[in-house]
């Protein structure tokens, strides 16, 4: 683009195949674990017939090179022993020894963004301390895409500097998961607790923990929520996939250690792209979902689970979003109202980044577009994981400037910053 209105930053997150994670590894749909007839029965009986001397030969072969690459290795596998052996009817009983060997054959090593990493939201760091003046730490999170093309949540910490350079935080081979308490999948409220123990943020991985997950925790757009006593929380909207059907649900932490994980109902429940307003409106939650596939909705709610109704406020206009728009990630407020990063889908499936601005008290009213990209494809970024791809979950604005992190041909993550005196003069 000529002129362009996205200053290009030089940092960059490329997929790294080294970081791996250690995970519950399946032969079977985790709900048919616990069958006494069943495969992973079998292998467990196997297990437990060795003589001690090859069961120790066993371990020895396998616990020295996983504790090397895996801080918490011995969390994990007893984690792994106990969800294991409480799936069966009468449940499972071992030694120390036996339950760490029987962990470690149905635990698995995952390298989290061995073929992407991309999709990025950026928020604030909950903790500013010790920084130089003008300065503001980052929480990035990322979409990270593993073998089988499966999505995992991942992390990045770092600092926006004064003069709007950026610096990430060295990002070592480390990735550890959290510990999970899962809902009763047969209630009427599915709720997980995720914590994680005391290691660096860039080190955590959400990683999918329900079969609703099974293929992916996609697109997490994540917002600084402000309540109206005060009380401030991160939250997210993110896509579970199964392999077939897509499902909104939410994260909610306040410290990036232990998170929240419910689902969404309403209409909104099999959608894509919805995202938060980061502090109700006239005492409602809000939210920006795309319903119909193609355009962008405001939702408004008394409950944050359940989420009925919608209006399309914004609707494709221009050729480079003939084919669907979405917002891309939370509305930011500014001094003019609500900015929205929007993108949209035109020519051979070319995805363009937008901008809009909605009224500060009315958000269904549209008050001003971008009628031309605000962020497209160049040469030099066209090819990928998907070609011809620039997509963002999400910005920040500190002053007169927004921050905005993007993904690249599904394949890796650039950060741009905006004028938004230009960005504002760029609307009709």
């Amino acid at each position: 683009m000529t002129d362009p209105i996205v200053t290009k930053r030089g940092e960059m997150l490329c997929p790294d195949p080294s970081r791996t994670v250690l995970r519950p590894f399946h032969l079977t749909d985790p709900a048919e674990e616990g069958d006494p007839n069943g495969r992973t029965a079998r292998v467990i009986q196997r297990l437990l017939s060795l003589s001690p001397d090859e069961m120790e030969a066993e371990l020895t072969a396998v616990t020295d090179a996983l504790n090397a690459r895996h801080q918490d290795a011995g969390r994990v596998l007893g984690h792994r022993f106990d969800d294991l052996a409480s799936r069966f009817p009468d449940r499972l009983t071992a030694n120390d020894r036996q339950a760490r060997l029987i962990a470690l054959f149905f635990s698995e090593e995952y390298s989290v963004e061995a073929a992407a990493l991309f999709n990025p939201s950026v928020v604030p760091h909950f903790d500013q301390d010790g920084l130089p003046e003008g300065d503001t730490r980052l929480i990035v999170s990322l979409r990270g895409i593993g073998e089988g093309h499966i999505s995992s949540l991942i992390f990045q910490t770092g600092v926006w500097h004064a003069d709007d350079t950026i610096t990430l935080d060295p990002r070592g081979g480390l990735a550890t998961g959290p510990t999970a308490v899962l809902p009763d999948l047969d209630g009427p409220k599915r709720t997980a607790e995720l914590t994680f123990p005391d290691v660096p943020i860039c080190d955590r991985v959400i990683y999918p923990f329900l079969p609703s997950q099974g293929r992916g925790i996609e697109d997490a757009r994540f917002c600084r929520f402000v309540d109206d006593d005060g009380q401030v929380d991160y939250r997210c909207t993110f896509t579970a996939f199964d392999g077939l059907d897509n499902r909104q649900s939410v994260f909610k932490t306040r410290d990036f250690r232990t998170f929240i994980g419910r689902r969404l109902d309403g209409n909104v429940r099999s959608r894509k792209g919805a995202a938060w307003f980061p502090r109700r409106i006239d005492g409602r939650y809000a939210m920006l979902a795309r319903l119909d596939e193609e355009s962008i909705f405001l939702m408004m709610s008394d409950d944050p689970d359940t989420w009925a109704g919608g209006t399309a406020i914004i609707r494709p206009r221009f050729p480079w979003e003939f084919v669907q728009m979405g917002n891309c990630g939370s509305p930011i407020e500014i001094d003019e109202g609500w900015l929205v990063l929007t993108h949209g889908v035109g020519r051979a499936r070319r995805y363009c980044m937008g901008a809009a601005l909605l009224d500060r008290d009315d958000p269904s009213r549209l008050l001003a577009r971008t009628s031309k990209p605000i962020l497209e494809p160049e040469a030099d970024e066209r090819g990928g994981y998907v070609p011809n791809v620039v997509y963002s979950c999400g910005g920040m604005v500190r002053g007169r400037t927004l921050l905005l992190p993007y993904g690249i041909a599904d394949n890796y993550t650039a950060f741009g910053t905006v004028d938004l005196d230009r960005l504002m003069a760029a609307m009709t």
